[in-house]
């Protein structure tokens, strides 16, 4: 009993042991999961993928409780304008003409700026007094803004032009961004005509980044351009705005050693790449009240020359009036986190919304991804480890994952930060499948030892007396369903009783274990030794007829009278054993009839001289 006790200790002393261990293989498999996912390309850009669904989702649920600034508007040309327009002039792109009456009129009601989210490329041969007034009335308001874009395009299909130098942009860059990245240096340039390039500095780019799924999400401040730095049109129109109101003047740009571009107290976060994350106020303003209000092209086009009110008087006065296209066939519409038929021009003035309300998007870096993911993996691993419960331990992970998903968007919405979910998710789900194999290990260890314990002897570490009559009734259903024989042989230490007088109980227990070894390593694997009490042990012999049992007996017999056993005092003795065998079905069609049937033979042996195997036939 001692020693059975002292078994149970030292296994639940290995228990904890192995518990730990196992516990400890979990965070090694969560932190090789995300060390692969740091250093491996393919790996890293899945989850990215993925990771950007979830910032649109979020964008999305976000959008509703997102203001944008009433100071800025845009005069569209929508798919009204564009039918009235095309039905009025008869043909597209409108006359010059317009846009420099357009500009006329907007000027008279004080604008604090207005941008053209048009190209103006190529003269027209018959419109080239079109061309000089708008580039006059252009080059004649300092908060007027048009738009140039750089491209790839082949020198042999367009030849670059120098830009003039006022255009250009002078950084301090005091960070790892690089800017001058394959992403957002490009080798050409769709310039305008020269009339309006070399008359003013209010030029900016139009260029987009759009992700692998051909979502925009980001939008570049600057751009390379033959090794020079180019500024974004949204850029500039937001620093005019920002001169009036605040008296903010920026000559040149620095961005900090954090990757932050500064605007006075604003700052605007950068990717490694160079890009601002956008802040999305919701789907377009076409089909919604949530964003940038739209003036039709065509009622200002009727209040310039038929003297209409459709637009009320000074309607434009301080605000930022950005003109361009938001009719589907015109092609300008885009993919956004928030809206899937965006139109360029919102884009633009999302990106000067954000910049008036220093409300950027700032990427956490990959590391504070992975220090959370391993946090929450400890956190989720040790309630699955605990817990008794499988339904209590899955609601608690699955309510961590959820818990987790609300506070990064809580985090995106209050404090404009993008904390990765998918890798935190992938961990959680990662360890808590490791845990429950852990756990199942550990069961499973669980439930052998203590079948182990309910099944074998402690001191001889047979099988025990209640198995052995498991066995028995499980070989005679076996025995009936499938008509096979099987044998049982009893055996009985000679004189045991008396060895026990002479030599002491612990030199009898000696022997016991010795006798069982020996009979283990004479019989197949498949055969069952047990002791079945005191010093009587028995052999179950599966799929045995009696002359093999009978074999088997002889030779186990032989085995212990030549095999000399150590006792306590370092001394070797010879025991000899006597044996009886019974056979199904034969001698027996019952476990108690097998039982008797080679009790009798055993006892025939012993009354014959002992130290063989008995018959009932002597």
């Amino acid at each position: 009993m001692n020693k059975i006790k002292d078994s149970i200790a030292q296994y639940l002393k290995d228990k904890t042991l192995l518990k730990y261990f196992l516990y400890a293989v979990y965070i090694v498999i969560t932190t090789g999961f995300l060390f692969s996912l740091m250093s491996n390309p393919s790996i890293r850009n899945f989850f990215s993928v993925i990771e950007n669904k979830t910032f649109d989702v979020r964008q999305s649920l976000l959008a509703p409780y997102k203001r944008v600034n009433k100071d800025i508007v845009i005069l569209s040309v929508d798919e009204e304008s564009y039918e009235y327009l095309l039905g009025k002039y008869g043909e597209w792109p409108i006359s010059r003409n317009i846009y420099a009456d357009i500009i006329t009129y907007l000027e008279k009601q004080h604008p604090a700026a207005i941008a053209f989210d048009l190209m103006f490329v190529k003269s027209l041969k018959s419109s080239n007094d079109a061309d000089n007034k708008l580039a006059k009335n252009i080059a004649k308001y300092d908060n007027v803004f048009t738009s140039i874009n750089f491209d790839n395009q082949s020198f042999d299909l367009r030849k670059p032009v120098d830009l003039p130098e006022a255009l250009k942009a002078n950084i301090l860059n005091e960070s790892n961004v690089n800017i001058k990245n394959d992403m957002l240096t490009f080798s050409n340039c769709r310039a305008i005509i020269d009339a309006i390039l070399y008359t003013t500095p209010n030029i900016g780019h139009i260029n987009l980044v759009r992700g692998e799924d051909g979502i925009a999400r980001d939008l570049p401040p600057f751009v390379v351009y033959k090794d020079n730095y180019y500024p974004h049109l949204a850029l500039k129109v937001a620093l005019k705005y920002l001169e009036q109101k605040e008296n903010l003047k920026i000559k040149d740009f620095k961005i900090d050693k954090y990757g932050n571009l500064l605007i006075g107290e604003r700052t605007i976060p950068l990717t490694i790449n160079g890009s601002a994350i956008i802040n999305w106020y919701g789907p377009s303003g076409i089909n919604s009240h949530n964003t940038f209000e739209y003036i039709p092209m065509w009622k200002a086009e009727k209040n310039i020359y038929e003297g209409t009110k459709l637009i009320p008087e000074n309607y434009f006065k301080d605000k930022i009036v950005y003109i361009g296209t938001s009719a589907t066939s015109l092609f300008d519409l885009k993919s956004v986190p928030t809206d899937r038929i965006f139109p360029g021009v919102e884009i633009h003035t999302t990106f000067v919304n954000n910049i008036l309300d220093n409300n950027f998007i700032k990427r956490v870096p990959l590391w504070t991804d992975v220090l959370i993911s391993l946090l929450l993996s400890l956190f989720v691993g040790l309630l699955v480890i605990r817990s008794e419960s499988t339904v209590i331990s899955s609601l608690a992970a699955i309510l961590t994952g959820t818990i987790y998903a609300i506070a990064a968007t809580a985090i995106m919405f209050w404090f404009n930060t993008w904390v990765g979910i998918i890798i935190q998710l992938a961990s959680i789900l990662l360890v808590f499948i490791a845990c429950y194999l852990a756990k199942y290990i550990l069961k499973s260890r669980d439930l052998e030892y203590t079948y182990a314990l309910a099944t074998t002897d402690g001191l001889t570490e047979l099988y025990n007396h209640r198995y052995f009559q498991e066995q028995m009734l499980q070989n005679i259903e076996t025995g009936k369903r499938y008509n096979k024989p099987f044998s049982l042989i009893m055996i009985d230490i000679d004189f045991f009783k008396k060895f026990n007088d002479t030599y002491g109980h612990q030199s009898g227990d000696a022997v016991l274990r010795q006798v069982a070894q020996i009979l283990k390593k004479n019989v197949r694997s498949t055969d069952i030794v047990c002791r079945y009490g005191g010093e009587e042990m028995s052999i179950i012999l599966t799929n045995t007829n009696n002359q093999d049992a009978i074999t088997t007996a002889q030779k186990i017999c032989n085995a212990v009278s030549e095999h000399p056993l150590k006792i306590v005092n370092g001394n070797e003795v010879k025991v000899t054993i006597s044996l009886g065998v019974s056979t199904y079905p034969q001698d027996g069609m019952t476990p108690q009839d097998m039982i008797k049937y080679a009790d009798d033979c055993l006892y025939a042996a012993k009354e014959n001289g002992r130290n063989q195997v008995g018959n009932l036939a002597k």
